[in-house]
């Protein structure tokens, strides 16, 4: 049963370690081959339980417990959207087990991984796609201007994705949210703080089943609403209201499509939530509306630290418990005391969103805010970030009164890492309520594994430089192998100045990514597609054409992604888990099952892109581009076999209503191919009564494409139909 310490061959030749005798190894048991360990642990070695408790919970899913935990059962998990159940024994020939050592408040479990296999996951990280010999800090960070030697970033994510040689794969889960350290360097190790974590291990076929099956777990993603897909233009900060206006009319002036603005903290009187300054946004309802006129959406953003400021409302009825049946909402020290700490306002206190009380009176503060016009809500700086505090977190013996279905009550420590996704939990909740008839847009920048059920994310505070522009293709598809579909960069990099060349081709690979956003630094020189001069600006406004075009395919792409768990956007080894050579390759990623992207991240005017990568695979480009530098936007490539449906270019998503629709047909060698389209309103839930259209298309040899099958009772709209083949 395990105990092999397989993957360490290679380092038989290392001073540094030793041979211990297998059997020794193992606890006593087993054969005498002998296996290499580090002098460092090799008492650890010794003390590994292997008798663990063990069961399924669905086929090829099985759920581990440490022996040694007195417990009489594991603590409910908030990733999980269902407690699970204990099916059947597990079977013997099941394949990964770990292994449990540690006591007390330290915990060791341990997962041995075949020679070839390589791993994947971990959640938000800066640096390669592959994370062999890597270790990542479960525990919310405000890691500004981080690197890929930043352990700890703004979301945690206790899992790994382990893709064999021969392509199967599996994955783990490490039921905890305590600090939790991700050891990837020799075989996969979780190192928790708190009790013994449950481990949860999914075996496949395949790493898309395995990332599925992940989702049958933790939940779907949501659908968003259309525009949500669009373009959105940030900064720290867009102020007063004229400004914002007058960078509306830019946008459209220019004719660089854009969907939606963002608000940022100066927009609050005196940082105060859920207010508006009254001189430099006097009236945001009539500024939304203004805005909606010219076809934007708008984004404002809403922090956890509340100014403890009697006679400030929102803190009023926080110290007071309204409608909570306690005596506060907010988080208390560990003498029972309101803990305050210091952010943006100066001293605040932190609404405790462990307690279901606290989230529903969190989200009736959205009903009168959302009255304004205001779109989606950005939720920033809930890992909570203390500014007064070593690592800008709260202290952790302060005190959560956690409801039951979270665990109880218990201390900051064993709930800092979900504090962010139960924040955004309550903010969707209270949308949800507040416009019943519309699909909520979230961001938040912290979040927890299963948080993708409540919002989409970005990767925080990075860097206008060309590292962080290669970073973020790898940080975009790990965040999708890690269960969240929908997330992003800031285009152009938050911190420092980006060069002309950087922004343009930062907005050629993000305009690619599910989550499609530029955002910049207060101070800095300004960021928007035309400051950098008209070669960058028509690039941006290529880009961006692109990107819209393909909202039908990206729509249905986020629709896949809403029912099976599929990332929107996929390492280029799913096109082959068997391939070796793929598995590293993370300047390049599939966006769906049908288009290679292949982007440049060095600086430098490069005259092409290596188009070898998945034989077979055809060339092509976006029809009606404006002008612009091709040799600056990512190289598109389309699968054999494939259709892909495209719209027209629009300024934002819901310019025109009735699209026409263009299919790229790119032929397998048998003359055929396939492709689907789904389509719905756009917005609401009509969707869910059976409203939407998803359309199989086929051509045959020789033949047009054609409809041979439709799901859902929304019909066809009347429009024109243009067939290119690629």
């Amino acid at each position: 049963m395990g105990g092999r310490f397989k993957g360490f061959q290679d380092l038989q030749r290392r001073p540094e370690h030793i041979r211990i005798p297998y059997a020794a190894a193992a606890g006593g048991q087993g054969d005498d081959r002998v296996v290499l360990k580090s002098r460092k642990s090799v008492e650890e070695a010794r003390s590994w339980r292997y008798d663990h408790q063990a069961w399924l919970i669905g086929p090829g899913i099985g759920r581990f417990r440490d022996p040694a935990d007195p417990r009489p059962d594991l603590p409910p998990f908030p990733a999980l959207i269902v407690r699970p159940s204990r099916l059947a024994p597990l079977p013997a020939e099941f394949g990964p087990r770990p292994k449990f050592a540690g006591a007390g408040r330290r915990s060791i479990v341990r997962i041995d991984i075949r020679p070839g296999t390589t791993l994947y996951g971990t959640g938000e990280v800066a640096g390669p796609l592959i994370r062999n010999g890597r270790r990542t800090t479960c525990w919310t960070t405000d890691s500004f201007d981080y690197t890929d030697q930043t352990r700890s970033l703004y979301q945690s994510h206790p899992w790994v994705l382990a893709v064999r040689g021969d392509g199967s794969a599996f994955g783990v889960m490490a039921e905890t949210t305590w600090r939790c350290e991700i050891d990837l360097r020799r075989g996969i190790a979780f190192r928790t703080d708190g009790p013994p974590p449950g481990v949860i291990i999914i075996d496949r076929g395949s790493p898309a089943e395995v990332v599925s099956t992940l989702a049958e777990l933790t939940g779907n993603m949501p659908m968003p609403p259309r525009w949500a897909l669009g373009y959105h233009q940030c900064r720290w900060s867009y102020e007063p209201d004229l400004r914002v206006r007058e960078l509306a009319a830019e946008f459209r002036s220019r004719a660089i499509p854009c969907d939606c603005l963002w608000l940022d903290i100066d927009y609050m009187r005196g940082f105060r939530c859920f207010t508006f300054d009254p001189g430099r946004f006097p009236d945001p309802a009539a500024l939304n509306a203004e805005l909606h006129r010219a076809g934007f959406k708008t984004v404002w953003m809403i922090d956890p630290g509340i100014k403890a400021e009697p006679g400030y409302g929102v803190y009023d009825e926080g110290r007071s418990g309204k409608g909570g049946g306690a005596t506060t909402h907010f988080v208390r020290r560990a003498d029972g005391a309101e803990y305050n700490g210091e952010v943006w306002p100066g001293a605040c206190a932190f609404p405790d969103f462990t307690r279901a009380a606290t989230r529903a009176w969190w989200a009736g503060l959205y009903s009168d805010f959302l009255a304004t016009g205001i779109d989606g809500v950005w939720n920033d700086m809930n890992e909570p970030a203390v500014f007064d505090q070593a690592g800008k977190a709260m202290p952790s013996d302060c005190e959560h009164d956690a409801d039951a279905e979270l665990g109880g009550p218990g201390p900051h420590a064993r709930y800092r890492n979900i504090y962010g996704m139960q924040m955004v939990r309550a903010t969707r909740e209270g949308m949800e309520a507040a416009r019943p008839q519309q699909r909520p847009f979230v961001l938040t920048r912290s979040n927890f594994l299963g948080g993708h059920r409540y919002a989409a994310t970005w990767t925080g505070d990075n860097r206008s430089d060309w590292q962080h522009l290669r970073w973020s293709i790898p940080m975009a598809l790990n965040l999708g192998l890690s269960g969240q579909p929908f997330g992003g960069p800031d285009i152009g990099g938050f911190v420092g100045e980006a060069s002309p060349e950087l922004f343009g081709r930062w907005m050629g690979i993000g305009s690619l990514l599910p989550f499609a956003r530029a955002h910049s630094i207060k101070d800095s020189e300004d960021h928007e597609p035309w400051c950098f001069g008209e070669e960058c600006e028509r690039i941006c406004r290529a880009a961006l054409t692109r990107r819209y075009r393909l909202i039908p395919y990206f729509y249905t792409l986020f629709y896949t992604a809403h029912m099976t768990g599929t990332p929107v956007v996929r390492p280029v080894f799913f096109a082959d888990p068997t391939d070796p050579g793929l598995r590293a390759v993370d300047d390049a990623f599939l966006l769906g099952s049908d288009i290679l992207v292949s982007a440049r991240v060095e600086p430098g005017a490069a005259t092409g892109v290596s188009c070898s990568l998945l034989k077979g695979w055809r060339r092509f480009e976006i029809p009606g581009l404006p002008e612009h530098d091709s040799a600056q936007l990512p190289t598109l490539q389309a699968r054999p076999g494939s259709i892909i449906p495209l719209g027209p270019a629009l300024q934002y998503s819901d310019e025109k209503p009735v699209d026409p629709l263009t299919l790229l047909v790119c032929r397998d060698s048998m003359g055929q191919a396939e492709g689907t389209l789904y389509e719905d309103a756009g917005d609401g839930y009509g969707y869910k009564q059976g409203d939407y259209r998803l359309a199989k298309y086929r051509a045959e040899a020789g033949g047009p494409p054609r409809v041979v099958h439709i799901e859902g009772t929304r019909a066809e709209p009347t429009r024109g139909i243009e067939i290119i083949e690629v």
